[in-house]
């Protein structure tokens, strides 16, 4: 190990002979150990291999440099579905709009029909068929019995014939008692490991990158590791916590709930973390393009004595540590007695760390949506005032209503676009149907919705069918707005009290986009419309999507698939499914 992080080094560093002193690797590496008597590094090269050799062999490898699971497993998977016999249990909601894909509740049972890809897979659950993500799932083969049914089976067994759910299980405790220590020590024991793993990250690649000053920025680290160090320095404290509530002698009676209550609020830095996740990976793809950076990662991690994974896999595992917390004390609330002094805690921080994952879920996905919405802005034609991320960060509803002006009655079709905040109101090209030209926009802070019967209206003086009112609280500025259908007009409803609740949401749990990534947004959406070019909606994906004859795999994986675990608080954003809306010559 030594001999080969020595090579790695080298290549890494490409040393130079006036500073191959043992001092100089010392000050860069001082957990490296200097072997007695001149090394043969002829030798060592051909046992090793040529520079290219072992670059290639780094790249190929997939159990360093690429994600878990390979081939076989796939092969595997899918020989047991042609003989039948594979089914899954849902884990989490998946939720979605897409009728390509299979939508399903936590605890449903789904076939697995074609396993081939990894990432989606092909199942049905009644009478529906789509793809799914195959992390939302765990495989039940030849249909293992559940837990649940088991305990059951033991509490119905005869007293002559086996031991019921309250007596022992083999020797030592009764069995749901033995089942909750096996949690608590599966937290306690995962916990350590996370710790070591995140010292090692910490110690074994930040400590050194930041001593290669040639090879790495301030800004560029703080891309990759993001805010992993803070992560570290509370992981820590919160695991004191733990093992002060530990009792080593009887696990099961542990009373861990309560610091999870605690600490829930401290939790929230992950959503920091989470969020820059997809740049990290980004940035440390392109350094893994250059061999030096692979040689350097590579030496961190032999020095480090860390596992074989390769530092992308490390750099995922607090993002799926969140997500996990949700299910262990999921897995402990089953088989903790109501009776027990930590079950009310061991509930309350089951809700409190559901919370923790949908408010990261929800941040990320607000986050990924300005962009979205600053390319929005920059497709309309006359655009005036300021820029609609001043104010807003998601796009709540939109479609087609009726506009009636005073004092003449006039209606005009106009599209509206419902914002947390505010309401903005276009007008559709004549010819090109997908150009929308700017024509204003209400201030949905100082507005009241009010539901209008139909009939003749006495302020506008004309008779109106499935109408609602905007009102200002003092009455001096009323707008009429009039859809086509009753059920339109119910959406519409819905849509603007979830407007008003969610601005009380952001409010409470403190929700803001930085001026900074507002200014990135508007600045990436301009480069994405050159000037002298009309600028038109583009396409969503799933729209084309739905036009396919045969079922067609998702082109994009799931994004963080692991943050989606954690149960969202809302369904998947409605944004590019009612831009869709605008796709030309759509019937």
């Amino acid at each position: 190990v030594v001999m080969t992080a020595n090579l790695l080094f080298e290549y890494a560093f490409e040393v130079d002979p006036k500073c191959c002193s043992t001092d100089s690797f010392v000050l860069y590496f001082p957990a490296l150990v200097i072997t007695d008597g001149p090394q043969d590094k002829s030798g060592l090269a051909d046992e090793v291999g040529s520079e290219d050799d072992l670059y290639n062999e780094f790249r190929s490898s997939s159990n360093r440099f690429g994600h878990p699971g390979g081939g076989g497993e796939q092969l595997a998977i899918n020989e047991l579905i042609s003989d039948g016999s594979v089914c899954a249990e849902a884990l989490w909601d998946h939720v979605t709009m897409d009728d390509q894909e299979l939508g399903f509740k936590a605890g449903d049972v789904i076939e697995v029909v074609d396993a081939t890809n990894k990432e989606w897979w092909w199942g049905r659950v009644l009478d529906s068929e789509g793809w799914f993500p195959a992390s939302f799932v765990r495989l039940r083969v030849n249909q293992d019995e559940p837990m649940e049914e088991y305990l059951a089976h033991l509490d119905g067994a005869s007293e002559g014939g086996g031991a019921s759910m309250g007596g022992p299980l083999g020797p030592g405790l009764p069995c749901k008692e033995q089942m909750r220590a096996n949690v608590i020590n599966e937290i306690m024991s995962t916990e350590r490991d996370y710790i070591k793993h995140l010292k090692d990250i910490c110690e074994g690649y930040i400590k050194q990158c930041r001593k290669r000053t040639d090879m790495f920025t301030e800004e560029q680290l703080r891309t990759i590791f993001g805010n992993i160090d803070e992560l570290y320095r509370f992981q820590k404290k919160f695991l004191k916590a733990l093992e002060k509530k530990f009792n080593k002698d009887h696990p099961h009676l542990s009373e861990i709930g309560s610091c999870f209550l605690e600490h829930q609020t401290n939790f929230q830095i992950y959503s920091e973390y989470c969020n820059n996740h997809p740049n990290a990976c980004v940035q440390l793809s392109k350094l893994m393009k250059i061999k030096k950076y692979v040689f350097f990662f590579e030496a961190c991690r032999l020095l480090q004595k860390m596992i074989d994974i390769s530092l992308d896999g490390f750099l995922l595992t607090p993002v799926q540590k969140i997500c996990k917390y949700p299910l262990q004390l999921a897995e402990l609330l089953k088989y903790t007695n109501p009776q027990h002094r930590d079950y009310k805690d061991v509930e309350a921080a089951l809700n409190a760390m559901k919370n923790v994952a949908r408010l990261i879920n929800e941040r990320k996905r607000r986050l990924e949506n300005i962009d979205k919405i600053a390319q929005w802005q920059s497709s309309i034609e006359d655009w005036e005032g300021e820029d609609i991320l001043s104010r807003s960060s998601d796009l709540i509803f939109s479609g087609d209503l009726t506009k009636i002006s005073q004092p003449q009655g006039k209606g005009q079709q106009r599209m509206f676009f419902l914002f947390d905040h505010q309401l903005v109101f276009c007008k559709k090209d004549l010819l090109r149907r997908d150009i929308l030209y700017y024509k204003g926009r209400l201030d949905m802070d100082q507005m009241q919705v009010v539901d209008v019967e139909d009939g003749k209206d006495k302020d506008f003086n004309v008779s109106v069918k499935n109408a609602l009112k905007l009102c200002s609280p003092g009455g001096e500025e009323v707008h009429l707005l009039c859809a086509k259908k009753p059920e339109q007009k119910q959406r519409w409803l819905r849509a603007f009290a979830d407007e008003r609740e969610q601005v009380q949401h952001d409010l409470e749990s403190g929700f803001t986009i930085t001026e900074v990534q507002k200014k990135q947004a508007m600045l990436n959406a301009s480069k994405s419309h050159p000037t002298g070019k009309p600028k038109a909606v583009t396409r969503p994906y799933y729209d084309f999507l739905l036009r396919q004859k045969h079922p067609t795999l998702p082109t994009s994986l799931p994004q963080q698939q692991v943050i989606m675990l954690a149960e969202p608080k809302r369904k998947t954003s409605n944004f590019w499914h009612n831009i869709g809306r605008l796709t030309p010559f759509k019937k």
